[in-house]
């Protein structure tokens, strides 16, 4: 009896951790929580979500969803932004968009950052400040980018690519919003500049959510999409990556500690406007939706300031 009495008690401590879509939201009281999303029946877009359970401690480490639901106001990023230690991007890795491109399709993962101040919420405007816009004989060459986004729980480095998956926390949305003008034009040739052209404050929108790994097992067969302006611009499955996301993990790891709050952009797939004969870029008013399957979406309009 007492050992009965034991496992009941694991299964109930098991089910009291096991939060399904992590959310960060200002609710109508006014203060923020960190919510496990309560979803519509029928619908897994995060986004959606009207209400949360409160989740009392931290979701990097140790916490515990309760039974005070609150209705949520405004989505937020789902982990603060300051507390991501590194935004980590991957480069040209789904095949058809290195075609696009006219890239050669890479030996091994292409790594750039984001500084964390680029990160957003799944619905604030994209600022484009002065720099970024048409000016003289220089024109403003914005281009959208949907990306899958992996976000780890646990450190390690070297990490092995069967043990790669046990690091994650789970997977969210994002839009790498890219100025292929600087990228490209006026990066450093012969090779781009993804810094100055990819790195701009609030130009990494993400969530709505950050989808566990309960749910999400396998991170290799989601639905991706982009919409402007309610037009679907790309539409592909994770299946078609170069790397997948266990490759990503164990490669960024090699030598180097990947820490509780690192998030990995994982790359786009092909769709964007670089490479096109006749390009239309993204110009202020432009709403871009960025979409993964049993994630959500973030809608996201430009804004000049």
């Amino acid at each position: 009896m007492r050992s009965l009495l034991k496992l009941w008690a694991f299964t109930l401590l098991a089910v009291a951790v096991e939060a399904q879509r992590f959310v960060r939201f200002i609710s109508t009281d006014g203060k923020e929580y960190t919510g496990d999303a309560v979803m519509p029946a029928g619908v897994t877009d995060a986004s959606k979500s009207t209400s949360a359970k409160v989740i009392r401690g931290d979701i990097l480490g140790d916490f515990e969803i309760t039974d005070t639901v609150k209705p949520i106001r405004t989505l937020l990023a789902p982990i603060a932004p300051e507390r991501v230690r590194t935004v980590r991007c991957v480069g040209f890795n789904y095949i058809a968009h290195a075609g696009e491109a006219n890239v050669t399709i890479p030996e091994f993962p292409i790594l750039f950052y984001k500084p964390w101040t680029a990160l957003s919420t799944p619905s604030d405007p994209i600022p484009v400040t002065s720099g970024y816009q048409t000016q003289g004989n220089f024109t403003s060459k914005m281009d959208y980018e949907t990306e899958l986004v992996v976000v780890i729980k646990k450190a390690g480095s070297d990490i092995p690519l069967d043990q790669a998956l046990d690091h994650v926390l789970g997977y969210s949305v994002g839009h790498d919003v890219s100025h292929r003008g600087w990228q490209i034009e006026r990066g450093g040739q012969p090779q781009p500049q993804y810094s100055m052209g990819k790195g701009a404050d609030g130009w990494a929108p993400w969530g709505p959510a950050i989808v566990s790994t309960d749910v999400i097992p396998d991170p290799q067969t989601l639905n991706i999409w982009t919409k402007v302006n309610g037009v679907t611009m790309q539409n592909e499955t994770t299946a078609n990556m170069i790397f997948g996301v266990k490759e990503l993990v164990s490669f960024f790891s090699m030598g180097i500690t990947l820490l509780p709050g690192d998030v990995i952009f994982t790359g786009t797939p092909s769709g964007v406007q670089l490479g096109k004969t006749d390009p239309v870029w993204l110009v202020d008013g432009d709403v871009v939706e960025v979409g993964l399957e049993n994630v959500g979406t973030c809608t996201n309009a430009l804004k000049y300031v």
